[in-house]
């Protein structure tokens, strides 16, 4: 396939710049993601934040989920004309990222925790907004022959930023071993890189080629968004602007109904039995939060979706209408959700587990979990990709997702006794100029083990993951319809937290992680259901092994 546009007269530079950009909008994608996340979990345990606190902030990703409803618009409308559609909404987000990341870091997450959420929230809000415009300009931008390769680029790159702030901050952040940062100054530099990176989509970043004829380049495909096209009239452009509007505002109305009604029920409802129970004091009010937290989502959901088809917002209605037109939409769905749950439930809360339950010093956290983890997690990916050439897609989900569930139990061994059981490595001290360990520091060896066996395992899990989620997708497909599924994969890792952070007070860290690999059980249940249809994704070999499996 490289052979294919890399020898063809004056294409390999072209084909390299794009993949370049590709790359380097990947790095942009992929850092403010640990800002609201694992970064952003140590900074609040390093201010004394407790555990419940700090799972219900888990909740500041909810923008990840909801990314669909506001994509029609950036799909449909150009913020700066002369930009054209996918350039101009890019340097806009990561301005504005850049901005809220200055703010943030100006703002104290133990004197001032609402503001310091609400920042959070708007970040993720424009970080979502980022990733949906990244993905649509690079399916836009790259051939046929170039997706496979750039999707791998992109990837590294979004993996290479995590490791800059979700692990070599944790380092700069150690008084003793790197910089001695502080989390606001860490924040501030994040905020520069995003200023970099709007520079690079101004001003490096290639243009989109035209469609030959304003639409797909397969004949087929052509065919069906003409007959698409004869059979729906898009809807006005102020009719989706209305749309989204109501449905803005009846997520507003929502909050605010749930805000002053669904403390109180919960309480009645769960308050009794609170005050029989043997929960310490201090637990009962997150259990009460929890509960007015999902009397909120399940009032607001609904109200959202009826305001929704009132108001006619066909952009968001026919996205998810043509998902569930396809057969198995609604188990692929569940699925979606349920694969990377156990994973997910297990990760919501590792920083604060390794860094306030079991002592690890950040620097050892930042070198073995955060950057050694991330190469592992891309080492497990690559192996999962080469492995599911021979496995096929539904083999190589049902073995890494056994693979997913056993690594959870490493977790289970280190909180039960396992620190310090398997001796230690010694790391040199190094410089690198952005980042160094001022003495060689000992890294706890059951630390690294259980890490690496962790992340090599969610490594494979995800290869086959993505694989499953591009063999749902086709051309006619939209950056809605990618922000969709993708929306959905998240689901997981952004809900479980205010759940993780009240269970991990109340049943301890070792029942916590015996609980995370029971979760991920009902999505092998239902793979197994599923193994007819999965295999049908797989093409013709899948449909014959299939058939001849009868």
């Amino acid at each position: 396939m490289l052979s294919h546009w890399s020898l063809r007269p004056g294409s390999s530079l072209a084909a390299l710049h794009r993949l370049g950009a590709v790359a380097v909008l990947g790095f942009a994608s992929g850092l403010p993601l640990a800002l609201t996340g694992q970064a952003m979990q140590a900074w609040l345990t390093m201010e004394g934040l407790d555990l419940a606190t700090i799972g219900f902030l888990s909740l500041v990703g909810l923008p990840y989920t909801f990314k669909f409803l506001w994509a029609p618009l950036m799909d449909r409308f150009e913020c700066v004309g002369a930009l054209g559609r996918r350039r101009g909404w890019l340097a806009l987000t990561q301005l504005v990222l850049a901005a809220l990341l200055m703010l943030l870091a100006a703002t104290s997450p133990k004197e001032s925790l609402r503001a310091f959420a609400l920042l959070a929230v708007a970040v993720a809000f424009a970080s979502a907004s980022q990733d949906v415009v990244v993905d649509a300009y690079r399916t836009d931008l790259l051939s046929a022959a170039e997706r496979g390769l750039g999707a791998s680029l992109g990837v590294m790159g979004y993996r290479l930023a995590m490791i800059l702030s979700g692990g070599i901050a944790l380092i700069w952040t150690d008084a003793a071993q790197g910089g001695g940062w502080s989390w606001p100054e860490v924040y501030r530099f994040m905020a520069l890189l995003m200023v970099a990176a709007a520079g690079a989509s101004l001003v490096l970043l290639p243009g989109l080629p035209p469609p030959a004829d304003g639409g797909p380049a397969d004949p087929t495909a052509r065919a069906g968004a003409a007959a698409a096209a004869t059979s729906v009239r898009r809807p006005p452009a102020h009719r989706e602007l209305w749309g989204f509007t109501a449905v803005l505002g009846a997520v507003a109305l929502g909050f605010v109904l749930s805000e002053r009604f669904a403390p109180p029920l919960a309480q009645a409802v769960v308050g009794p039995w609170l005050a029989g129970s043997s929960l310490p004091a201090a637990l009962h009010k997150r259990w009460v939060d929890l509960l007015a937290l999902l009397l909120g989502i399940a009032f607001t959901l609904p109200l959202a979706a009826w305001v929704a088809r009132r108001a006619r917002f066909e952009a968001l209605l026919a996205g998810l209408s043509s998902y569930f037109a396809m057969p198995g939409a609604v188990a692929f769905l569940l699925f979606i959700v349920l694969y990377k749950l156990g994973d997910a439930f297990a990760g919501s809360l590792m920083t604060p587990f390794l860094l306030k339950s079991m002592a690890y010093g950040s620097a050892e956290v930042g070198v073995v979990n955060k950057v050694i983890g991330l190469w592992l997690t891309i080492g497990g990916a690559l192996v999962g990709g080469a492995a599911m050439l021979r496995l096929g897609l539904w083999r190589s989900l049902w073995l890494f997702g056994v693979l997913q569930l056993v690594s959870n139990f490493g977790f289970w061994w280190l909180a039960v006794g396992g620190k310090g059981s398997l001796g230690a490595t010694l790391l040199p001290a190094f410089d690198w100029g952005f980042v160094k360990l001022a003495v060689p520091t000992p890294v706890d060896g059951a630390l690294l083990m259980v890490v690496a066996f962790e992340n090599i395992c969610g490594g494979m899990g995800t290869a086959a993951f993505v694989a499953f989620l591009m063999s749902l997708c086709n051309r006619r497909f939209t950056a809605t319809q990618f922000a969709l599924l993708s929306a959905f994969a998240s689901v997981g890792r952004v809900w479980v937290g205010p759940l993780a952070g009240v269970l991990a007070e109340s049943i301890g860290w070792p029942s916590f992680f015996v609980l995370s690999a029971v979760l991920a059980a009902p999505a092998l249940a239902l793979l197994w259901w599923l193994r007819g249809a999965m295999r049908a994704l797989e093409g013709p070999e899948g449909a014959e092994d299939q058939a001849g499996s009868r």
